[in-house]
C-alpha cells in the first residue's frame, strides 16, 4: 500500500495559523512580521502543488522522499508557532493570577522578552530556509498546482456483475437463506422494501448478493431482475439509465435523453411488475440524493424487493425500510482454511503439502474472517510453494508485502480509506499509535486527536470534544471499528487487525514501536511506543540521540525505569502526549514540568504516585489529564487550558480555589477516592463542565451546594458511593433547585438513594433523554413529575427491588409516571408502551 505523506494537510494547517486574527497580533507583539509573512509566501508557493505530488508519490520513490523531507520541516514550522502560543498562554496566566502573588510570577518566569524574540526570529529563518532549499527541487518533478476542489477522485473500483461460479462462494449458506428469506417476505404496508448488507470491505457482500441474485427461488419470485453496480458516482441520471438498461436488455444508448424522459420510461418498465432489484457499492450518505430515486423505484408493484450493499452504517440507515440492516460478520476459521486451500493450491495438491497447510492455517488466522484477505493472501502462494516463502508470509506484518499497484493486499480498505473526507484520513492513520487489539474508549480517542490538532472546527461555538465525538461515530458508520461495547457514557470498540495493517501502513515513516530488537529509528518518526510484554532495547540513549521532534510517547510497558524515562523527557522537548498508564514509577517527575508544549498526560492510575510534583502546574497547554496522588497539587488552577481530568486521591475534602477555577473545563472524573467525604465547594467555577462522573467514592457524603450552579452539565453518573446522600436540606427554595439541563442521568449502586433526588432534574424536563436506574435497593418509588419530562426517550431499571412491581406494565403504580417513554427496560428486558397506556397518560395531564 501506498504511503500517506499528509504534507498538505500539515501545510494547510500552518497557513491557517498564519493567517489567523491571533498570530497577527503575536508577529507584531513579537517582532517577527516580516520573517512570518515570508515563512508564509513560501508556504503558499510549495502547498499548490502538495496535492498532486502526493498522488505521484505512489508511483515515484524520489517525488516520496521529497515529501517527506518538506513535511519535517512543515512539523517543524508547526512546532515554532506552538512556542509562540506557549509563550501567549504564560503571559494570560501572569495576567490572571500574577498580580495576586511575587510566587506566581517566579514559578513562570521566562527569558528576556528580547532575547526570546530574537530566539524565534532566528528560527523561523532556519526553517524558511530549509523551505527555500526543499521548494527548490520541486521543478524537477513537473508537478501542477491544484486546489482542493480539483483533487483527483480515487480509482474507480472494477464494476461488478451478477455473475458467480457457486463453487466460488465458501461459507455463506447461512447468510444466503437469510437474504433469501427477507425477500421472500410480504412487504410491510405494501411499501418495497430497501434492504441493506452491511460490513467491512472485503468480507464477501457483492459475494453473497450474488448467490442470492442466481439463486432459483428469487428468479421464480421475481418478474424482473436488475443488477446495478452503484459505487461512488451516485449521480440520478446515470443510475436511471442503468435500472433501464438492466430491465430492458436492449443496449440502446439512452444517454442524449434527459432525466424526465428516462424516468417516463423507467416507469413504464418497473411500474406493474414484481422486481428485485440489486444496488451494489453504494457509498452515497446524502439523504438528498437517495430520495428522488427511491420514489421513483417505488412505483414498482407490491413484494418489491431492493438489495442494497454498503460498508457504511450511514448508507444503511438512509436508505433502510427494514428495523435493522443485515450486518456480514466474518467466515468461521475452518470456511476461511477451505477458501484458503481451494486459492492457495491446484486441486488435489495440498495433499502433497502438509507443512505448508499448517503454516497456511496461521496465515488464516491472521485474516480474522476477512475472506478478501484471505484469497489476496492464498493467490500469492498459489505459485511459490517454496516452504521459507510461506513463512515469511506469516510471519510479516501484511502491510509490508510488495505487490503491483494494481494487485495490492486489500485494495477494498485502501479505496474505504481514500473515500474518507481529509480531516478523517489523520483521525484514522493515528489509530495505528495504539497496539493491535487495543480496546478503543471513545473519550480517550477524542482526547488523543485533540493533542494532535485534528479535530478540525468550522463554527467557533462548537466544542471539540463534540466535534471528535462526530469523528468517531463517522469512523464507526463506516466499518472502522467494531464490536462496539457501551458503558453509558462512552463507547468501547476494537480495530480489525487488517484494517489496523492499514493504518499502520499509511504512517510508518512518523511511528515506530520500540522493542528489544528495535536497532535504527529514522529521524523523522515523531510518534513512538513502547508497547506492553516488551523489554527496551540496549543503548535506548543512542537510538533517541535524534529524536527531538517527537510528540507521542505511549509507555504500555511496566519495564520503563526511572532513568530511561528521564531519558525521553530530557530529548522529546516537544511532546503533545505522554502516556504512563501501565509504568510502575517510584520517583518524582520533575521533568515533566518542561514539556510546555504538553496537551495530555496520563500519569499511572493502578499505581499510586505519592506526590504529583507541583512543577506539572507549569503547562498551561494541557488539555487532557489522568492521575493518581496522594492529593491535588495546590496551584492545579494554573492549568488554563486543562478540558479533561480524571483523577483519583486519598484527601478527605477538595481545597477551595483549586479544582473550581478550570474555568475550562468540560469532563471532571472523580474515581476510586476511598476517603473522600466532600468535593471542592466552588464548583460553580466550572462554567463550562458538560460532564461529571463520580464512582467508588464509598466515604462520599454529600455534593455541594455550589453544583446546582453548573449550567453546561449534560451528563451526571454517579456510581458505587454508598454512602451518599443526594436529597436536598430541608426548606430549600424551588430556585435553589439545579440549574442545569441534564441529558443523561445515571445513578448506580447508591444504597442511601431512598427518595429520588427532584432536585436533580426539575431544570432538565425538555432536556432529559436518558434515565438510568441500577441496583438502587432501597429506592422507593419514581418521582410523579417524571411523566412531565417529554423529552425522555429511554428509561433502564435494573435491580432496584422497589421499584420491579411499581413500574409493572399497565398495572404498577409508577407505569401511568412513564408508559409516556418510547423505550423502557426493566431488570434487562424491554418493556413496550402500547396505544392505551399513552391515552391514558395525556388524559391525566
Amino acid at each position: 500500500m501506498a504511503l500517506e505523506s499528509f504534507a498538505f494537510n500539515v501545510a494547510q494547517k500552518v497557513l491557517e495559523k498564519l493567517a489567523s486574527q491571533a498570530y497577527q497580533e503575536i508577529s507584531i507583539a513579537w517582532g517577527v512580521q516580516g520573517e512570518l509573512k515570508k515563512l508564509e509566501n513560501v508556504l503558499m508557493t510549495v502547498k499548490a502543488v502538495l496535492l498532486d505530488a502526493e498522488e505521484k508519490q505512489v508511483s515515484n520513490n524520489d517525488v516520496r522522499v521529497w515529501l517527506i523531507k518538506l513535511k519535517d520541516v512543515l512539523y517543524d514550522a508547526e512546532d515554532v508557532l506552538d512556542e509562540f502560543e506557549c509563550e501567549t498562554q504564560r503571559k494570560q496566566l501572569l495576567k490572571l493570577y500574577g498580580s495576586t502573588t511575587k510566587k506566581v510570577g517566579r514559578f513562570f518566569s521566562s527569558s528576556n522578552p528580547l532575547a526570546f524574540s530574537f530566539k524565534m526570529g532566528h528560527k523561523i529563518k532556519q526553517i524558511r530556509a530549509q523551505l527555500d532549499e526543499i521548494a527548490s527541487h520541486k521543478a524537477k518533478f513537473h508537478l501542477n498546482e491544484r486546489d482542493e476542489g480539483r483533487r483527483s477522485m480515487p480509482k474507480e473500483r472494477a464494476m461488478t456483475h451478477s455473475f458467480v461460479n457457486v463453487s466460488d462462494i465458501i461459507g455463506r449458506d447461512e447468510d444466503k437463506e437469510n437474504i433469501i428469506r427477507l425477500l421472500q417476505k410480504p412487504n410491510d404496508g405494501g411499501k418495497i422494501d430497501v434492504i441493506p448488507i452491511v460490513g467491512i470491505g472485503g468480507l464477501g457482500k457483492t459475494a453473497l448478493s450474488k448467490l442470492v441474485y442466481n439463486d432459483e427461488r428469487v428468479q421464480n419470485h421475481f418478474q424482473l431482475k436488475m443488477w446495478v453496480c452503484v459505487s461512488e458516482d451516485f449521480d440520478i441520471k446515470n443510475l436511471i439509465e442503468k435500472i433501464i438498461k438492466c430491465a430492458t436488455s436492449d443496449g440502446e444508448n439512452r444517454s442524449n435523453l434527459e432525466v424526465e424522459q428516462l424516468q417516463k420510461i423507467l416507469r413504464e418498465k418497473i411500474g406493474d411488475k414484481k422486481y428485485f432489484l440489486i444496488l451494489d457499492d453504494v457509498w452515497n450518505e446524502d439523504s438528498m440524493r437517495w430520495d428522488p430515486l427511491q420514489e421513483l423505484l417505488f412505483t414498482g408493484a407490491n413484494g418489491s424487493k431492493i438489495l442494497v450493499t454498503t460498508r457504511s452504517k450511514k448508507v444503511a440507515s438512509i436508505m433502510s425500510t427494514i428495523s435493522e440492516p443485515y450486518e456480514l460478520s466474518g467466515l468461521p476459521h475452518d470456511k476461511c482454511v477451505a477458501l484458503f486451500t481451494k486459492c492457495a493450491f491446484k486441486e488435489g495438491e495440498e495433499k502433497h503439502y502438509p507443512n505448508l497447510l499448517k503454516i497456511g492455517d496461521k496465515i488464516v488466522e491472521k485474516c480474522k474472517g476477512v475472506p478478501l484477505a484471505v484469497k489476496t493472501l492464498a493467490s500469492l502462494l498459489l505459485t511459490n510453494k517454496d516452504e521459507s516463502y510461506w513463512k515469511f508470509i506469516r510471519d510479516s506484518e501484511l502491510w509490508k508485502i510488495e505487490q503491483k499497484e494494481n494487485d495490492k493486499i486489500l485494495p477494498a480498505l485502501k479505496l474505504s480509506y481514500e473515500q474518507l473526507p481529509a480531516y478523517l484520513k489523520k483521525c484514522f492513520a493515528y489509530c495505528s499509535f495504539y497496539p493491535k487489539d487495543h480496546e478503543y474508549a471513545s473519550f480517550i480517542l477524542i482526547q488523543f486527536w485533540m493533542a494532535h490538532g485534528l479535530l478540525e472546527s468550522t463554527n467557533e461555538n462548537e466544542d471539540l470534544e463534540d466535534i471528535g465525538w462526530r469523528y468517531f461515530q463517522e469512523l464507526g458508520s463506516r466499518s472502522f471499528f467494531q464490536d462496539f461495547e457501551d458503558y453509558d457514557w462512552y463507547i468501547e470498540c476494537k480495530m480489525h487487525d487488517l484494517v489496523h495493517d492499514l493504518a499502520l501502513s499509511l504512517t510508518q515513516n512518523e511511528f515506530s514501536a520500540i522493542t528489544s530488537t528495535t536497532t535504527r529509528i529514522t529521524k523523522s518518526v515523531r510518534h513512538l511506543l513502547f508497547p506492553d510484554f516488551t523489554s527496551l532495547p540496549h543503548g535506548l540513549s543512542t537510538l533517541l540521540k535524534d529524536l527531538e521532534h517527537v510528540r507521542t510517547a505511549l509507555f504500555m510497558t511496566e519495564e520503563i525505569s526511572q532513568s530511561a524515562l528521564d531519558l525521553c523527557l530530557s530529548r522529546f522537548h516537544y511532546l503533545r502526549m505522554l502516556v504512563l498508564s501501565d509504568s510502575k514509577l517510584e520517583l518524582l517527575l520533575e521533568r515533566i514540568g518542561s514539556l510546555k508544549h504538553l496537551r495530555l498526560l496520563f500519569l499511572p492510575t493502578d499505581f499510586e504516585i505519592q506526590k504529583v510534583p507541583i512543577s506539572i502546574c507549569k503547562l498551561q497547554n494541557l488539555q487532557s489529564l489522568f492521575l493518581c496522588t496522594e492529593e491535588l497539587p495546590n496551584d492545579i488552577r494554573y492549568l488554563i487550558s486543562l478540558r479533561f481530568l480524571f483523577f483519583c486521591t486519598k484527601q478527605k475534602c477538595l481545597a477551595k480555589n483549586g479544582l473550581g477555577c478550570l474555568t475550562s473545563l468540560r469532563f471532571l472524573g472523580i474515581g476510586r477516592c476511598e476517603n473522600l467525604e466532600y468535593l471542592c465547594e466552588d464548583m460553580q467555577g466550572l462554567k463550562h463542565l458538560r460532564t461529571l462522573i463520580i464512582t467508588d467514592c464509598e466515604s462520599l457524603i454529600s455534593l455541594p451546594q455550589s453544583m446546582k450552579y453548573l449550567t453546561a452539565l449534560e451528563t451526571l453518573h454517579i456510581e458505587d458511593c454508598e454512602n451518599l446522600n443526594l436529597t436536598m436540606e430541608e426548606g430549600k427554595a424551588d430556585q435553589d433547585l439545579a440549574r442545569f439541563s441534564l441529558q443523561r442521568l445515571i445513578l448506580k449502586k447508591l444504597p442511601e438513594l431512598v427518595e429520588f433526588p427532584e432536585w436533580l432534574l426539575r431544570g432538565s424536563t425538555n432536556t432529559l433523554q436518558l434515565l438510568k436506574l441500577e441496583w438502587c435497593r432501597n429506592l422507593k418509588e419514581l418521582p410523579a413529575w417524571l411523566q412531565n419530562i417529554a423529552s425522555l426517550q429511554q428509561l433502564v431499571i435494573k435491580g432496584c427491588n422497589e421499584l420491579r412491581e411499581r413500574c409493572a406494565r399497565g398495572k404498577g403504580e409508577d407505569w401511568s409516571k412513564i408508559a409516556h417513554i418510547p423505550k423502557i427496560v426493566l431488570d434487562g428486558a424491554e418493556i413496550n408502551s402500547t396505544d392505551d397506556s399513552h391515552i391514558d397518560s395525556t388524559s391525566e395531564d
